[in-house]
């Protein structure tokens, strides 16, 4: 028997509670960020027994199920004390017009489908540079798309979070320089004026882009939507390294992971922290055992900001 709409949606709304696991900030177990191929369920299956708080959501898939599977997926959820994190944004925004329209044509109802199962966070990053507009026009084009899209996924009560890109191997990789600070994000959110955007921020970008503990302390808890943590690879000069080989969190100390943490408790952040290493290492491994290694390398980093 289906749900009334009103017990529906408090369920959905009772998925979404974390149980915080002791932590100031919530373990996000991201599968693909670990190389983990399973589906929605196998994925909150894997969270719960690695002792995460939160799990990415698979928007689309979310958005065609059924009231009565996605009761039952949310009822596994709470009976799992496993939340959402956030889903990723479907809309290709850096590309042609063609693309853009594409997507943002599909938005409307793929941002139905995440209010409908409770997820209330979207996220997405911006390419740091291009061969085809120099920077002042890529920051217009890129400030009309995000707004157009922040305002659809606000209409469901989504928000939507923007990462930057640090290295300079992404950022010189291209004729113009394009965002790839936390200070040009700031203003690239502060121009689309919607408030329902913030920040993904990423420990490696940060590390690359050159900013501080003192960055994160100038912006409040509602600044931040979600947290990536990773480390640097050992003995790789900082412009030589490739944005697709990191490390997992704390694995070698090249990244001042307890100034950057500290600094996020400090400014009252409680969401969700995922580890991301792009690392081949972790993506060989079985899915329990990355899951395993994830959870023990946020463990530690938590431990080393002593949060």
């Amino acid at each position: 028997m289906l749900l009334s709409r009103r017990s529906f949606f408090a369920l959905a709304g009772g998925a979404v509670l974390a149980r915080a696991g002791g932590y100031a900030m919530q373990m996000h177990l991201s599968c693909g960020a670990l190389g983990i191929a399973v589906s929605q369920r196998q994925a909150i299956e894997l969270a719960a027994r690695h002792g995460f708080d939160v799990v990415d959501a698979d928007g689309k898939y979310l958005g065609g199920l059924p009231d009565g599977e996605l009761h039952d997926l949310l009822g596994a959820m709470e009976a799992g004390k496993i939340g959402w994190a956030m889903a990723g944004l479907p809309v290709e925004f850096r590309r042609d017009d063609a693309a853009f329209a594409a997507g943002m044509a599909d938005l409307p109802a793929y941002a139905r489908g995440l209010r409908r199962a409770g997820v209330h966070s979207v996220t997405t990053w911006v390419r740091p540079s291009s061969n085809e507009l120099p920077y002042l026009a890529n920051f217009k084009l890129h400030a009309a798309r995000l707004r157009g899209i922040a305002r659809v996924l606000d209409g469901a009560g989504v928000r939507l979070g923007i990462e930057y890109v640090g290295p300079k191997t992404a950022w010189a990789s291209q004729r113009y320089p394009f965002i790839h600070s936390m200070a040009e994000m700031r203003e690239l959110i502060a121009e689309i004026g919607q408030g329902n955007i913030g920040l993904v921020l990423d420990s490696w970008h940060w590390y690359h882009a050159g900013d501080t503990g003192a960055d994160i302390l100038a912006l409040g808890a509602s600044d931040v939507v979600s947290v990536d943590l990773d480390d640097a690879p050992a003995g790789v000069a900082k412009d030589r390294m490739v944005d697709g080989k990191r490390e997992l969190p704390a694995a070698t100390g090249v990244i001042d992971v307890k100034t950057f943490l500290q600094s996020l408790k400090k400014i009252g952040f409680a969401g969700p922290v995922r580890a991301e290493p792009f690392n081949d290492a972790v993506r060989r491994l079985p899915p329990d055992d990355a899951a395993e290694a994830a959870a023990a390398a946020l463990r530690k980093a938590f431990a080393t900001a002593g949060i």
